[in-house]
């Protein structure tokens, strides 16, 4: 979706011929009819949803193994630009200190079996106040990176001009992205900052107005920790690795 749509719907395929059938979508599809048939009777929408029997009949009428084994038997010969992409051989990785797009995490460093101990949390500031239904998209988005932001700014610094800048998603490899981008959702509400909208908030005490990002980094050199505050179905939604490891690097 577009950074600038500010709602959208999602939608399975089949009740959106559904909905065009009926020609609206203020309709209750369980008790009010799609339409009418050829003899003038209420059609509804459980009289043409298909059963399992026939999408199952269907899938095996449309589907082929003879196609799988045409199309992937020989797979690498089928596509020689990927065959000419430079590469390392090794049982480990071998790190490009220059990508943009991949870049070994600091996330197994000082790396123990066993886990941290619970600690109290004392004189922590707070990095952002959020509503309600604040979702894994809020806290990491996966789309477009705006040049002005840290995550824009990183990659002009690391000679990425901004038409080649892609996604978050795609540069999910990257945590210099990735932390970069944490609460960077251009449609995100840091109560915070009344009346304003994206990844901003308030450094404490100075009052000072920046990015949730430098604001975080800002407070890592006080050695001031941090807590999000945040309401009902906080982190709901996709399953985005980011949007649980981001704010751990920032905070």
């Amino acid at each position: 979706m577009h950074q600038s749509i500010r709602a959208n719907f999602l939608m399975s395929p089949p009740l959106v011929v559904a909905f065009a059938l009926a020609g609206r979508i203020d309709i209750d599809l369980t008790n009010e009819p799609i339409g009418q048939g050829t003899d003038g009777a209420d059609v509804f929408l459980r009289d043409i949803w298909p059963s399992l029997e026939e999408v199952r009949e269907m899938m095996q009428k449309a589907l082929d193994p003879e196609d799988f084994r045409r199309l992937y038997a020989s797979f690498a010969d089928q596509n020689p630009l990927w065959n000419e992409i430079p590469s390392s051989a090794g049982q480990l990785y071998k790190w490009d200190t220059q990508s943009t797009y991949i870049q070994e995490p600091p996330f197994f460093t000082n790396f123990g079996m066993s886990a941290s101990k619970a600690a109290d949390i004392t004189g922590a500031r707070p990095l952002a106040i959020f509503g309600d239904s604040v979702t894994t998209d809020h806290i990491s988005p996966a789309g477009s990176i705006k040049k002005d932001s840290p995550a824009g700014r990183y990659l002009i610094e690391n000679g990425v001009m901004p038409e080649d800048f892609n996604s978050y998603g795609s540069r999910r490899g990257n945590d210099r992205v990735m932390t970069r981008g944490t609460f960077a959702n251009v449609r995100i509400k840091n109560l915070m900052v009344p009346g304003v909208e994206g990844g901003v908030t308030t450094h404490q005490p100075s009052g000072e107005r920046m990015s949730i990002y430098d604001a975080a980094m800002r407070y890592q050199q006080e050695n001031r920790p941090l807590v999000i505050l945040a309401g009902q179905e906080y982190g709901t939604g996709s399953s985005r690795d980011w949007a649980r490891k981001a704010p751990s690097s920032s905070a």
